[in-house]
């Protein structure tokens, strides 16, 4: 088992120590490695809080998360910081990338912080590879203004990537993509998840992408209320 949630709740109270809004409730969720899972919901359902917490970004109000078997809330920011940076991936809606930076030093940013000159060398390897796989050889020095949206959600992709980590966590990855790109990079993710063993967990609002991912479940209020299985390719 890679990852556990049982009873995770978030609530916020406003400023002043006044109304309490409610947004995670009793959240119960076990994923195997190399799953891929999509959670689906309406907007302002608490689908972004979730992958947050799955992701270390934030912690919970209530309740457990366990990732390799080891309990998130025994760990210090540091220790956070580090499983972030080597054991999870994330792609945002997004991509963030650096616009005075080329492709290839996009890629390598997660590995900025790596000591070993052995470790940098083999990344750059990586990435390069890594690019190859998702064409954009051909991109490698371009910078991301020069880029179309599919191709710079795909450097997106490879950064995520670039550390091996065991999660991907992809917040509405096709969001902001036309219909043709979206599929192209749905149809990528698909592959990663089945040829790299990554395990992938996305929120979305795309059907055709929920639909691509091995299991599917539905947040609706702040509850997980519905899981089904969808039909991977």
């Amino acid at each position: 088992m890679l990852l556990e949630l049982q009873g995770v709740g978030k609530r916020f109270e406003s400023a002043g120590g006044g109304a309490v809004l409610e947004i995670l409730k009793d959240i119960n969720l076990s994923v195997e490695a190399g799953e891929s899972l999509a959670v689906v919901g309406p907007s302002g359902s608490g689908k972004s809080t979730l992958l947050n917490i799955i992701g270390a970004l934030d912690r919970p109000t209530t309740g457990r998360v366990a990732f390799e078997g080891r309990d998130l809330a025994a760990l210090d920011d540091d220790a956070l910081a580090e499983l972030r940076s080597r054991r999870i991936g994330f792609i945002f809606q997004a991509h963030h990338l650096l616009p005075q930076c080329s492709v290839l030093e996009n890629v390598l940013v997660p590995t900025l912080i790596l000591r070993d000159a052995d470790l940098k060398a083999s990344a750059e390897v990586r990435a390069r590879e890594l690019l190859q796989r998702v064409g954009l050889t051909e991109r490698i020095a371009h910078h991301p203004g020069q880029l179309s949206g599919g191709e710079r959600q795909r450097v997106a992709v490879v950064r995520a990537l670039i550390n091996r980590p065991k999660l991907l966590l992809a917040d509405e990855p096709t969001g902001a993509l036309d219909a043709g790109t979206a599929s192209q990079l749905g149809e990528l993710l698909v592959e990663l998840n089945r040829d790299l063993g990554v395990t992938l967990i996305t929120v979305t609002h795309a059907a055709g992408l929920a639909e691509r991912m091995g299991r599917r479940l539905e947040l609706r209020g702040g509850t997980l209320v519905q899981s089904s299985e969808a039909n991977n390719p």
